[in-house]
């Protein structure tokens, strides 16, 4: 009995012994943490984040000078720049309305509209009163009847409806879609442009709107196949329906943008082929002071 007993404990050491080698050998084999490789991130969408602009040198000031339409047709391929000036919704070149006219505006818009405040080009500067954009910097047409915008009063987010009601505003210069077009037909896209305009007329019918173009892209723009200048040239054609069907203006500032290449100039951009630098900003502002809604 008691060399049976003493076998079975041989036995068991043995298994031990071989069940911790066994164990021993697989943990040396498997990876370390630090060497399991990381799957690559998911790369961004267009337009769903604001870029960071690049900061200016110096504060430029908007000097108003006449801006004629461009008399050349740019090189793009299938582009089309035409749009009907005849229309009476189309803001026409004006005297100079001076920055007082400027000063009157509620500048309602997307990440291109947020650069006016970025780079302090309006009156107040970087905490100027007159931009609204969602706490984001960019606003989807798609989704402007449940946006919110930072109300720049008390800084709370509330709706571009919510916002119009409380404001009153004169003047309201809207410039959006560049992220529609990359999912939006024609027949959506007017849909919900009118529904904002309607909205804004519901609750304050003495505001003057004016819908302002599409800006263009540069040639150096990433995501050319999803936002492009000739989807963004149809796409201010279908503006301008929407303004001369709702009884408002509409502004063709895409004029003083465009090259005769059919391309945002390089030197326009802050960098990444969509976003203006302030340069390009004060030739937009001069284009509205020289084409204001009298």
């Amino acid at each position: 009995m008691k060399n049976t007993r003493q076998r079975i404990n041989s036995v068991a050491a043995l298994t031990l012994i071989l069940t911790c080698l066994m164990v021993f050998s697989l943990s040396g084999c498997s990876k370390t943490p630090s060497e399991t490789v990381s799957p690559h991130p998911p790369s961004t969408a267009p337009i769903d984040s604001t870029p960071e602009p690049v900061e200016p040198t110096t504060p430029p000031v908007p000097t108003p000078e006449p801006t004629p339409e461009p008399s050349e047709t740019p090189s793009i391929p299938g582009l089309d720049t035409s749009i009907n000036t005849n229309s009476p919704a189309f803001l026409h070149e004006t005297g100079d309305a001076g920055q007082e006219y400027i000063d009157k505006i509620i500048f309602l818009g997307d990440s291109t509209t947020y650069g006016l405040k970025h780079y302090g080009m309006l009156s107040g500067g970087e905490d100027t009163k007159q931009v609204w954009t969602p706490a984001s910097g960019t606003l989807t047409l798609s989704y402007q009847s449940v946006a919110t915008i930072v109300y720049p009063e008390d800084e709370s987010e509330i709706t571009i409806k919510e916002a119009v009601e409380l404001a009153k505003p004169e003047i309201m210069v809207i410039t959006l879609g560049v992220n529609g077009i990359s999912f939006m037909d024609e027949a959506s896209f007017k849909r919900e442009y009118t529904d904002l305009v309607e909205t804004i007329k519901s609750v304050s019918p003495d505001t003057k709107i004016i819908l302002q173009s599409i800006f263009p892209v540069a040639e150096s723009y990433e995501y050319l196949n999803s936002i492009n200048n000739v989807k963004i040239l149809d796409a201010n054609r279908w503006i301008l329906d929407v303004a001369e069907s709702t009884g408002v203006k509409y502004l063709n500032t895409i004029s003083v943008l465009l090259g005769e290449d059919g391309w945002l100039p390089e030197g326009y951009h802050n960098g990444d082929g969509i976003h203006l630098n302030p340069d390009s900003f004060t030739l937009v502002l001069n284009y509205i002071r020289t084409h204001a809604y009298k």
